[in-house]
This record gives C-alpha cells, structure tokens and sequence, in this order.
C-alpha cells in the first residue's frame, strides 16, 4: 500500500500495482484520492511528452497547499499509462 499525506493527514492511498511511476512521481489512480481535500485549479503547464497538466490546491485542516497535485487530462501517446491518475509534490509526502 502506497499513501500521499499532507499536514499529518492520509491524502490518496492505493496498491502500489495500482500506481504509475514515471520520472520519480508515484501517479495515484484518480479513484485512490480523498476528494474532500481536493480543490481544482487555473493552473496548467506543458511537458513536450505528456501533453497539458492541470493542478488541485489541496486543503487540510484549515491549510491550502496550492497547486500541490496534478494530472493529465488528454496525456498524448507516450504517457497514456497515466490517463485517469494523479501526482504530488510541493511538501506532499509519498510513502
């Protein structure tokens, strides 16, 4: 079992067969995410490989983390293993 925490608070959690791992970032499946922590984001950023990212501010105890997830809606060809997952970063804690 793989789990994302932020603030002392268990985030997402999955089977690790359930997880991608791509360039160092476990991508939890969309499903495995606690979506009452979740807020989505403006935010977007480009990867010449898997396309247009968009980002969740996550919310935890009264903290906001700003654009601390993301993801990719429409990945292109080469990362279509990720479709339907999410990554974190920005203090988030994979473990």
């Amino acid at each position: 079992m793989v789990k994302a925490m932020w603030n002392d608070v268990v985030i997402a959690e999955a089977d690790l067969a359930q997880c991608q791992k791509v360039e160092g970032n476990i991508y939890f499946p969309e499903s495995a995410i606690k979506k009452e922590f979740f807020q989505p984001s403006s935010t977007h950023s480009t990867c010449p490989w898997k396309g247009e990212a968009s980002y969740y501010t996550i919310n935890v105890k009264g903290f906001e983390n700003k654009d601390a997830a993301w993801f990719y809606p429409k990945p292109k060809d080469a990362a279509k293993n990720i479709t339907g997952h999410v990554a974190f970063w920005k203090g988030v804690k994979v473990v």
